[in-house]
């Protein structure tokens, strides 16, 4: 049984960092494109930061370049999301995905190419 679950968010101000591991089991993770995405109220999933399994290919939403930090553990199976400078426009469900695929066919933070998906934990940033 596929499982991503994600942790480590809560509530900060602005400025301020938070790291969100995302742990999974039941599919092959060495073979599978990772992605965080977010949701905030009222819009539509985004996709954030993407990696290949071997962290040689990773993409960047705009909005986050500079301040964002995807990263993986093979040996843990674990995908990271280092968050620095928080902002309040932040604030959002965030979703740790994965899909099957290697190198440059991983960098694409569309969702809909997303197969499996965590139940999402919430980051608030405050001003």
């Amino acid at each position: 049984q596929v499982q991503l679950v994600e942790s480590g968010g809560g509530s900060v101000q602005a400025g301020g960092s938070l790291r969100l591991p995302c742990v999974a089991s039941g599919f092959s993770y060495s073979i599978h494109c990772m992605g965080w995405f977010r949701q905030a109220p009222g819009k539509e999933r985004e996709g954030v930061a993407v990696s290949s399994p071997g962290g040689t290919v990773e993409q960047y939403a705009d909005s986050v370049l500079g301040r964002f930090a995807i990263s993986r553990d093979n040996t843990k199976n674990t995908l990271y999301l280092r968050m620095n400078n928080l902002k309040p426009e932040d604030t959002a469900l965030y979703y740790c995905a994965a899909r099957v695929g290697t190198g440059p066919s991983c960098a694409t933070l569309e969702s809909a190419a997303f197969r499996y998906w965590g139940q999402g934990i919430q980051v608030t940033v405050s001003s």
